[in-house]
């Protein structure tokens, strides 16, 4: 009789282990720090974005969350990188609106959106902003339209490359405003920002993170912001949608995805960690200044999220004849 008590001991311990073997192997990850690839130059609204939350993830993990920067073809030389990368979890992307776009915009991708990358979660959101140089004639946004329509072709606005989502903003603006604007890529949102400044550039429609930290000073001027509602950090600019754009709205938006693969329990722990830093109190009123409220859906909505932008972008880039190469 004992000698079966021993056995079923046993026989249930080592049950146990191995069904706490997974667990072991998952609670490992990481052992070696995560390469965090942002696909657009330092500087910008993703790569300040980026380096927040990964500042905030190497506290937790115990592991350096290092910030790549991997700039190109409006953000598809970092996707690529990420989409092609061992799917281990060890890299990840900080994508913005830029890989919904470059499917329709681009006539040949060097990855698939679809197939060779996973949602996470869509980290943080919000409103853009219509700026120019803060010496500009163009005081509101019916000057600037109204300087546009006088002048077909003549203003150009910056983005952060050809199929950024500051590009498709520009693009957006132009169809919804009815003018033609010639478009001025740069590798980086922060390099546009430079140009305008400087009076090389006419405009941009960036995101408000990057941009209004640019107001005044005789660097840039806002002259509306693309939310349907005016902001709390900045209620004396009106909407775009009041200076005569109905039903104009341009959200931008930054999200985690890792390699098509990737385990699940990787992609549970990285949605879980960064819903708990998007949680604190600090890194809120961080996003707050910078016009930018925290989200973190679910994997399942995030996917939804990608697949409804890709019609939607496909649409846009349809009406206004956009191709990249």
């Amino acid at each position: 009789m004992n000698c079966i008590r021993r056995s079923t001991l046993a026989l249930a311990a080592l049950t146990l282990t191995t069904l706490a073997l997974p667990a072991v192997a998952q609670d490992a990850w990481p052992n070696k720090p995560v390469k965090l690839v942002v696909p657009f130059a330092p500087g910008g609204s993703t790569d300040v974005i980026a380096r927040m939350l990964g500042q905030k993830l190497s506290v937790l993990w115990g592991q350096p969350v290092v910030v790549e920067n991997r700039a190109g073809a409006g953000g598809n030389v970092g996707a690529d990188a990420v989409a092609k990368a061992p799917a281990d979890g060890y890299t990840l992307l900080m994508a913005s609106g830029s890989i919904t776009i470059n499917p329709a915009l681009y006539k040949k991708m060097p990855f698939d959106t679809k197939k060779d990358l996973a949602p996470i979660t869509n980290v943080t959101q919000g409103p853009m902003l219509v700026v120019v140089q803060d010496g500009s004639p163009y005081k509101t946004l019916k000057d600037l339209i109204a300087a546009a329509k006088a002048k077909p072709g003549a203003i150009n606005f910056a983005s952060a490359g050809v199929g950024s989502q500051v590009h498709l903003a520009g693009e957006n603006f132009a169809d919804a405003a009815g003018v033609d604007l010639q478009h001025v890529p740069y590798k980086g949102e922060a390099l546009g920002y430079n140009d305008l400044i400087a009076g090389q550039v006419q405009m941009m429609v960036g995101n408000f993170a990057a941009a209004s930290a640019l107001l005044g000073n005789n660097r840039l001027r806002a002259l509306a912001v693309t939310s349907k509602q005016r902001m709390p950090q900045m209620p004396e600019l009106p909407t775009a949608h009041e200076s005569g754009l109905a039903n104009f709205e341009n959200i931008g938006w930054f999200g985690l995805l890792a390699p098509a693969g990737t385990p699940a329990a990787v992609i549970q722990k990285v949605h879980r960690d960064t819903t708990q830093v998007m949680g604190e109190t600090e890194v809120k009123a961080r996003l707050y200044v910078q016009g930018l409220s925290p989200v973190v859906n679910s994997t399942a909505d995030f996917t939804r999220q990608i697949d409804q932008e890709l019609v939607r972008w496909a649409k846009v880039v349809a009406a206004r004849k956009l191709q990249a190469n």
